[in-house]
């Protein structure tokens, strides 16, 4: 189950990073009157396609997709022909629509595809999750590290530090500089990364403080070696069950973070494209099911996915099971 997972995350991962070629409405080919054009990197005026002004072109205009259907002129469209920050103008039902042919997952109160925003949402949600594990990781790793190895004052200083940095508000914190400066997902992982270490932290300090003990390092220790090196090529790579094993866990647990902060509007900028974004706006319209039961789909399968595979992950890494 931890392997199929794996394949499915990355599966589904690797297709987020393509989101433009998945879902946007500009085509990612179109041959007219002759010459090619790649509108998906290109910014094209609709006086390239017989429009009138030098203005962007609106590839859902009726007159520019009527251009584009005469005979030797073709255009080839992404699968869902909506980016996430695409206003249909020509809609035929008011928002938010219900999912029909021309919105697979309906749109949201503003006419934006739910679909489109559900895919760029989820490759936001999963490149901020494995920042904020990277940043957490490496931070955990270097203070359970200090703090085990060398232990004395060193550990108890870094235990004391724990202490009343864990016990500042974070909640309040964020409000603070939510109220302060411009949101951004940037300021978002500098705050969240603040905090997010010190779970790991005490996981790595506990492995350095049984390892240190054993004979391997005691041997290295009588041969020379600075504390460093001992750190480096023996205490650490045996120290690294717990952080392995916890990584789907701490990414879970980041993209929850980033869906609630966004839920409550203190996450990423209104623009950008949220799952958080997606849930407050099927709360504030009841009616609209579609909004709240696609975006609750996606975070539901992506949390399983990962939890799967920390599962499998911590199973593998079991002596209790490898012995056995």
């Amino acid at each position: 189950m931890g392997f199929f997972s794996l394949v499915a995350f990355v599966v589904l991962f690797v297709m987020s990073l393509g989101a433009e070629f998945l879902s946007n409405d500009r085509p990612l080919l179109v041959r007219y009157d002759g010459r090619w054009y790649s509108p998906v990197v290109q910014d094209l005026p609709e006086t390239v396609f017989g429009g009138d002004f030098e203005t962007p072109t609106d590839y859902l205009d009726p007159f520019i997709l009527e251009r584009l259907n005469q005979p030797g002129n073709w255009a080839l469209r992404a699968p869902n022909p909506y980016h996430h920050s695409t206003l249909d103008y020509f809609a035929p039902l008011p928002n938010p629509a219900p999912p029909s042919a021309r919105n697979w997952l309906g749109t949201d109160d503003r006419g934006r595809d739910v679909l489109a925003r559900l895919i760029y949402g989820f490759r936001i949600s999963v490149l901020f999750a494995l920042a904020l594990t990277a940043i957490g990781v490496l931070l955990g790793i270097v203070t359970g590290a200090l703090q085990g190895f060398f232990v004395g004052k060193t550990d108890l200083l870094f235990q004391r530090f724990i202490e009343i940095w864990g016990a500042m508000p974070e909640l309040y914190l964020l409000i603070i500089f939510s109220a302060v400066f411009d949101p951004s997902i940037g300021l978002l992982l500098i705050l969240l990364s603040l905090f997010g270490w010190m779970g790991l932290s005490d996981y790595v300090r506990a492995e350095f403080l049984r390892n240190r003990q054993l004979d391997y390092v005691k041997a290295a220790r009588s041969l020379g070696l600075s504390h460093w090196t001992i750190i480096w090529r023996h205490v650490l790579p045996n120290s690294m069950t717990p952080v392995v094993t916890f990584l789907p866990f701490r990414m879970s647990g980041a993209i929850l973070a980033l869906t609630s902060l966004d839920f409550l509007g203190l996450g990423v900028p209104p623009s950008t494209p949220s799952l958080g974004e997606l849930l407050a706006q099927g709360k504030n319209n009841i009616d609209a099911w579609w909004i709240s039961l696609s975006t609750f789909a996606v975070l539901v399968v992506t949390l399983l996915l990962l939890t799967f595979m920390g599962d499998a992950l911590r199973d593998a890494l079991d002596p209790r099971k490898a012995d056995a």
